[in-house]
């Protein structure tokens, strides 16, 4: 395979990791300002999709790094 898609995996691996840390980061930041007091109503219930589209981030990131090895 040419090298080019080894690189575009190898960028879509970091996206979706780095897109996936920071939503896991939100979800514990709403966690926290829910505790304290900071944030109520419907901020309260965004906890769960920035959970959600974390972990599946992070698993497609997996899968992609897993595809970036088979090309090798």
């Amino acid at each position: 395979m040419p090298q080019i898609f080894k690189a575009l995996s190898t960028i879509t691996v970091w996206i979706l990791f780095i897109f996936g840390c920071l939503a896991l980061l939100g979800g514990f930041g709403r966690i926290i300002g829910a505790t304290l007091g900071l944030i109520t109503g419907p901020s309260v219930r965004l906890i769960g999709p920035y959970f959600g589209i974390g972990i599946i981030s992070l698993v497609l990131s997996v899968v992609a790094m897993k595809i970036r090895h088979s090309l090798e």
